[in-house]
């Protein structure tokens, strides 16, 4: 069961949620795909983050009514991704951890997965704005999208980064190999 560096193999469980994961990010992608243009070079993502209702409705009028469908079917389909990376997400952590029983450790475990929870939440409040700003986009509901994107994408990035950080912290598991 445990690999040459001490860190037990997968289980089934995390290695289906990664594939879910990995499948929903897939088709997020392809859907994304059609929506990069002149005015959202990132697709979706530009929309994301367009802090005023000016880009927002720049970037909708340039996505046309069937890019705006498609938008719409990504926000959608964003909200079944959400909790199945969260979930990827505060599963590949307890793995990472489980030969770290630390004190420390098991402190930065549950920040970890704390940062990853607030992401999910941020992306949620992010899809509920940016679907009440695809008719007619305002100023403040761009801009507290923009910001709802922007602490999601700070939470993923120091959830990830604290989760290597816990797993580098010691070279040789606590664990005997």
């Amino acid at each position: 069961m445990d690999t040459e560096k001490g860190l037990p193999t997968l289980p089934k469980s995390l290695k289906v949620w990664l594939v879910a994961t990995l499948v929903l990010l897939v088709a997020l992608l392809l859907i994304n795909q059609p929506l990069k243009t002149g005015a959202a070079h990132q697709g979706i993502v530009s929309y994301q983050l367009a802090g005023n209702a000016e880009q927002a409705l720049a970037i909708v009028q340039n996505w046309g009514a069937e890019g705006l469908q498609r938008a719409k079917l990504s926000l959608w389909l964003d909200f079944l991704f959400i909790p199945v990376y969260c979930l990827t997400l505060i599963l590949l952590t307890r793995h990472c951890t489980l030969d770290r029983p630390g004190v420390r450790e098991r402190t930065a475990a549950r920040w970890i997965r704390t940062l990853f929870v607030a992401a999910g939440l941020a992306d949620v409040a992010e899809n509920v704005l940016l679907l009440n700003n695809l008719e007619a986009p305002t100023d403040a509901i761009s801009l507290a999208a923009a910001i709802s994107a922007l602490a999601k994408f700070t939470a993923l990035t120091l959830g990830i980064a604290g989760l290597v950080i816990v797993r580098a912290a010691r070279r040789h598991p606590l664990a005997p190999g």
